[in-house]
């Protein structure tokens, strides 16, 4: 099974760059972020007409979150656990299932937290707080799970280009990165990392300053595995050449293949 995770910085401005790659790369599940969408603007026909069934957690112009597959996605929940008062659609998960295993599969948005002197890092903090309680219960369910997505956190200083500079970023800050390693600890397994161990693999360029061109880019979309999953894991890439295209998004698709 071949399980996706794609910032598509608005499914509307990029349906045709996403649909291509979709085409080429054939996943059979993805998790795509930032779709800035209602669910009724979602491009459902587009995606059906390749096969794929689609479950989506839009809003208005901005977040929005959906899985995308093909296989029938069930036991679908739109909402991260913890605070009845936050209406961003950053979550949504599923259950996707072959003739012989079912995997949990969820795709999540975790808010920038810039700048880190703003209400935003302390919501940041506390949506990761939230996260890391309900994969705490998810993993206690014992089945392949994979928590996919933008997590807006570089993990280490391998994962960014001149790290030196991003210290008092929210998305580097030593706090923010504790929460990632908080995480990982439950019993999470970085995807990427289980198959590249070499430094400089990113998965978003800013559209500013020529990043792209100078390769000035960062790793922030990650697949997290349960044990279940990790032990089925035979790998795991960064399809970089999508940043190159007409109209891309900002982040690339990042890619695992799991034995199910």
């Amino acid at each position: 099974m071949k399980i996706a995770t794609f910032n598509v910085n608005s499914i509307k401005a990029r349906v045709d760059t996403v649909l291509t790659w979709f085409t080429q790369a054939q996943p059979d599940v993805a998790c795509l972020q930032e779709i800035k969408c209602e669910n009724s603007a979602f491009p459902h026909l587009e995606f059906e007409a390749l096969g794929y069934n689609c479950a989506v957690n839009g809003q208005k112009s901005y977040n929005g979150v959906a899985l995308v597959s093909r296989y029938k996605i069930e036991d679908i929940r739109e909402d991260l656990p913890g605070d009845d008062a936050d209406d961003h659609a950053r979550y949504i998960e599923g259950v996707v299932a072959t003739k012989t295993r079912a995997v949990r599969v969820a795709s999540l948005y975790v808010p920038n937290g810039n700048p880190p002197d703003t209400e935003k890092y302390p919501y940041k903090l506390k949506w990761l707080d939230r996260l890391i309680s309900h994969a705490q219960a998810l993993l206690d369910q014992e089945e392949p799970l994979v928590l996919g997505g933008d997590y807006n956190i570089i993990p280490e200083p391998d994962d960014v280009y001149e790290p030196q500079t991003w210290v008092n970023d929210a998305l580097f800050k030593l706090e923010t990165r504790r929460k990632l390693r908080q995480l990982l600890n439950l019993g999470l397994t970085d995807a990427f990392r289980a198959c590249n161990a070499q430094p400089n693999h990113y998965s978003f360029w800013d559209y500013q300053a020529g990043a792209w061109q100078k390769d000035r880019g960062l790793r922030i979309d990650h697949l997290l595995l349960s044990p279940h999953a990790a032990d089925r894991l035979q790998s795991c890439a960064i399809s970089k050449k999508v940043r190159g295209w007409e109209k891309p998004s900002d982040h690339v698709p990042v890619w695992l293949e799991l034995d199910l």
